[in-house]
């Protein structure tokens, strides 16, 4: 009778009717997650949990551990993993067969207990997300009675980000695969190897940029000397990461982007196209493939452990039709070749591109399909591949390259992208050809001084988006300007704050009256926006002597080289045609955002570090910003035509200041917007 007169009032509330003397209970609405919840039924009331997880199961003991672990690294409170009975409260771990929650839906029935069911420990997991999303965005970490029936509208939910050109290091891959995981992106392709474009360095392919981030046994040197993994931390990573339910695909990619490779082998590179392809008609080439693979794929415990291996394929000539098919033929070797292995081959699949006569297997094949011109998706489909939507035109960031996206159209995307969109056709919903989406970042301009903290800024607001879009596809609901407020509220992962978020616009989240040399903060970092001043009495500086510092950045008193006030992150350093003045006191402050570095003097604006566009006349007038091993690679730009933009960003490290000598008062970090 109740649940009659709940709903009687409902529907009178809907139609502007009130029953005088009736009283209708409220029912909950849809709590906001990313990705949406795909199903909700409200019920009236919240929930408080009691601190205990009770798992019905021995394969979700993991499961309720991370969640423990995680609730307590957002929340501060204690959750306890326990066996047995249910009381009020207890949040309920348990596996039920059910083919409609495939792999990764669940069911949450938030009631008088938390009963979170699933058909696997992965759709588990995901239900321990939606959880702990909820959890945060309410001040007493009550829960909102209802029930949800969550499964995702397309499989292959991912993001490929492009190592080769830009290093990325391991301490972030490790924190993006959390970040992906709080909101259920289940694939990570790393692009292990590429190289720069040659008009950026002079025109000469010795100097181009070019680089293989792993540990290589077979070839000693081929290894990128400015970053690179070794093969037990690439290991021991993606164990992480298939712990948080993340896939990782590597990706060697041949036989075009293949500089590094003919670097250091020059014979494998062909004359006619240019070094970054591999010679087809050098039987050499293959040897070398082959040998470079078998290292990552041979044996009972592999470097490559999960089951895909990306390799590659794509933009390489087709001028001649002899070369069509070598590359036709080339792309069938290693797909058969990583299968050989027991790897399942993924492929950016050129085959539109490369018409041709020679057979290239398409059977329990992925292709990543980018560009339709490359690769048409309608006729990839009747071939027999299976499809991911990652359309250059939507889902490509290129930071600061002034084409493709230097921020993702995410409004757009949200409201008329999914995985069913390849460029301009459009396939049905849920087509079995198709296995979800992707995007991507590609650091195409080598050296142009984007970091880590400005490719996580690009990248954070596009995963929450295309997660959104690739599980609830067009069941998504809530309007984009809500879901943007929304999302940016969020966490970026337990425990993660890569973006440097320490508190609303306006507010001042550090003071310092007296900094001592050496002294801790407590706190890492500040990103964008920001404002850093103090007051400095200046005394004898020696050159690298550091104000502050993080495991990301530092900020110099005096710069290493020239003696001025500067900074340092990812091989670069930038400095301000200022320096600290020995006997004189001066408020200094530093401002950032995502587009530039300012320093002003009691108040005044000294220099502004914006885009600076490199390009120079004459040999003297070369750009000398990277330092350390980054240096191995400097763009020469002759022809302003050509020109890159060079960005001079910092998210300010604030995490323990250096051994200085002058006299550090008033130090007030505050947040701009």
């Amino acid at each position: 009778m109740r649940k009659k007169i709940v709903s009687l009032c409902m529907a009178l509330l809907s139609c502007g009717f009130m029953w005088p003397g009736l009283l209708c209970a409220e029912v909950n609405p849809k709590p906001f997650v990313v990705p949406e919840l795909t199903q909700w039924q409200g019920a009236e009331g919240r929930v408080t949990l009691s601190g205990r997880v009770v798992v019905k199961s021995s394969q979700l003991q993991a499961v309720a551990q991370a969640l423990a672990h995680d609730y307590e690294t957002m929340m501060g409170r204690k959750l306890t993993v326990v066996k047995g009975s249910a009381k009020p409260g207890d949040v309920v771990l348990a596996l039920k067969k059910d083919k409609a929650l495939g792999t990764e839906g669940y069911t949450m029935r938030i009631a008088r207990t938390v009963s979170l069911e699933a058909a696997t420990p992965q759709g588990a997991f995901w239900g321990t997300r939606t959880l702990l999303q909820i959890s945060e965005q309410s001040a007493d970490r009550t829960l909102p009675c209802g029930l949800t029936t969550d499964v995702p509208q397309y499989g292959l939910r991912g993001f490929m980000i492009d190592c080769g050109r830009k290093y990325i290091p391991m301490a972030y891959l490790r924190q993006l695969t959390k970040v992906m995981a709080y909101y259920k992106m289940n694939t990570l392709q790393v692009h292990l190897n590429d190289n720069g474009f040659r008009q950026y360095f002079n025109g000469d392919w010795n100097l181009t940029q070019a680089a293989f981030r792993l540990e290589c046994d077979t070839y000693p040197g081929l290894t990128a000397k400015d970053g690179s993994y070794t093969k037990q931390e690439f290991i021991d990573f993606q164990k992480a990461a298939e712990a948080q339910f993340v896939e990782v695909i590597p990706e060697i990619d041949a036989p075009a982007h293949a500089l590094a490779f003919t670097q250091y082998k020059p014979e494998l590179g062909s004359k006619e196209y240019g070094m970054d392809h591999l010679d087809l008609f050098n039987p050499d080439t293959y040897t070398f493939m082959d040998n470079l693979y078998k290292e990552y794929l041979q044996g009972k415990e592999p470097v490559f452990r999960g089951p895909r291996v990306h390799i590659g394929t794509d933009e390489y000539s087709n001028a001649k039709k002899d070369v069509v098919e070598k590359f036709r033929a080339f792309t069938d070797h290693y797909i058969r070749y990583v299968e050989s292995f027991g790897k399942q081959a993924v492929v950016w699949g050129a085959l539109t591109h490369a018409q041709g006569e020679t057979k290239v297997k398409s059977d329990n094949v992925w292709m990543s399909c980018w560009y339709n011109g490359f690769a048409n998706p309608k006729d990839m489909k009747e071939q027999g591949y299976k499809l991911i939507s990652i359309p250059d035109g939507l889902v490509y960031i290129v930071p600061a390259a002034g084409y493709y996206y230097d921020y993702l159209n995410c409004q757009y995307l949200y409201e008329h992208y999914t995985p069913a969109t390849i460029g301009n056709q459009q396939f049905e919903e849920n087509d079995p050809a198709i296995l979800g989406g992707m995007f991507a970042v590609w650091n195409d301009h080598a050296g142009n001084g984007i970091s880590v903290k400005d490719i996580h800024h690009r990248t954070f607001p596009a995963l929450q988006t295309l997660a959104a879009k690739c599980w609830s596809g067009k069941l998504t609901s809530v309007p984009y300007a809500e879901f943007d407020a929304k999302r940016a509220m969020l966490s970026e992962a337990p425990g993660v704050n890569e973006l440097g978020r320490l508190g609303k616009a306006g507010q001042v989240v550090l003071q310092v009256p007296s900094l001592q040399p050496e002294a801790t903060t407590g706190v890492t970092e500040i990103g964008y926006d920001y404002s850093v001043s103090f007051t400095i009495d200046g005394a004898d500086e020696a050159r690298g002597t550091v104000l502050l510092q993080s495991p990301n950045a530092t900020f110099y008193l005096s710069d290493p080289r020239r003696g001025r006030l500067g900074f340092e992150r990812d091989g670069y350093l930038n400095t301000f045609n200022y320096t600290v003045e020995k006997g004189k006191q001066v408020t200094l402050t530093i401002e950032g955002n995502n587009r530039m570095t300012r320093l002003l003097v009691n108040g005044q604006v000294k220099e502004e570090l914006a885009p600076q566009p490199l390009y120079v006349m004459k040999p003297t007038d070369v750009a000398d910003y990277q330092v350390g091993a980054a240096a191995q690679y400097k763009p020469v730009v002759y022809n302003p035509s050509d020109r890159i933009y060079y960005q001079r960003t910092l998210v300010f490290p604030l995490q323990q200041a250096g051994k200085f000598n002058s006299r550090i008062t008033n130090l007030e970090v505050k947040v701009v917007k």
